[in-house]
């Protein structure tokens, strides 16, 4: 256990969990409250939010998944299932009830919005209220695939490319790869510092990252949207806030609280004025409205 480097009065550490080591960070009493990071980026997305979450009395756990950060990278398969949704929700089931919490509030951003989403579905009892941030569902996203949404996310088409190819091809130059990708998601200068940018290419620039990713958004296209239309008729029971940045891709072509209310039974929905990396970019915004929407 060591002091986090990013989150103010947070411990990191590891914790062995059946097939699967995570890493995460902790801190605080109360209500407990997960938060879920999305790609490019670790738990220390949340050094803005998560800090404040434990002054306001929560409980704040903040892992990398599987395959970011200093988690563990497993082997996949050809089905991609390893990385799929389910799998990676089924991740943090197991660590919060080592943990000791067998319910609690998500907040998912990006990749984590769509574990959050697969969690309330396969876990309803264990899931109280779930946020997503800056995510409309995976297969709305897919079925609803224009031109402009391929040209804006082209990521979403690159990245479950086969036979290693987008992995070599960013392996050739992670660092620039990865400050573009954030450069062309986030709309406040200046909201993304320097220090952290550093860290998140601390693993990036590992292959075994770089492969884990892309099982990810692999595991997305294809093991994801087969358990997601299974599922079309199931609804997310817990209270579901939609949060999306309004100078983002997301809220620009979604309605995004519109796409929310066709899986889940309590929807409210707010815009914040930024683009895509909102607890970066308005992390007092968010803040507010987390605190507001898991008091109830």
């Amino acid at each position: 256990m060591a002091a986090s480097a990013f989150l103010e009065g947070f411990e990191v550490q590891r914790v062995q969990l059946p097939g699967l080591s995570v890493n995460y960070a902790s801190a605080g009493s109360g209500p407990p409250v997960l938060l879920l990071h999305g790609h490019p980026q670790t738990h220390v997305v949340w050094r803005k939010v998560a800090p404040q979450l434990v002054a306001a009395g929560y409980r704040v756990i903040a892992p990398d998944l599987r395959g970011y950060g200093d988690s563990d990278k497993p082997e996949s398969d050809p089905t991609h299932f390893p990385y799929s949704k389910r799998v990676m929700a089924a991740d943090q089931i197991a660590l919060m009830r080592h943990l000791g919490h067998e319910s609690f509030a998500v907040v998912g951003h990006d990749r984590g919005g769509r574990v959050a989403h697969r969690l309330a579905l396969d876990f309803p009892e264990a899931v109280e209220r779930v946020v997503v941030l800056d995510i409309a569902p995976t297969l709305t996203m897919y079925e609803r695939t224009d031109q402009e949404f391929a040209t804006r996310y082209f990521w979403w088409f690159f990245l479950i490319q086969p036979d290693g190819l987008p992995e070599k091809l960013i392996a050739s130059d992670p660092d620039y790869f990865l400050r573009r990708h954030i450069a062309g998601q986030v709309k406040t200068g200046g909201a993304v510092e320097e220090a952290a940018i550093a860290e998140y290419l601390r693993t990036y620039r590992d292959p075994a990252t770089l492969h884990a990713i892309c099982e990810d958004y692999r595991a997305a296209a294809s093991i994801d949207l087969e358990h997601d239309r299974a599922d079309q008729s199931a609804r997310v029971q817990a209270p579901l806030l939609a949060i999306w940045g309004a100078q983002g891709v997301v809220g620009e072509l979604y309605d995004v609280a519109a796409t929310w209310r066709e899986k889940a039974v309590d929807v409210s929905g707010v815009a914040l004025p930024c683009g895509h990396a909102i607890p970066e970019e308005a992390p007092a915004e968010l803040t507010k409205h987390l605190l507001g929407f898991l008091a109830g």
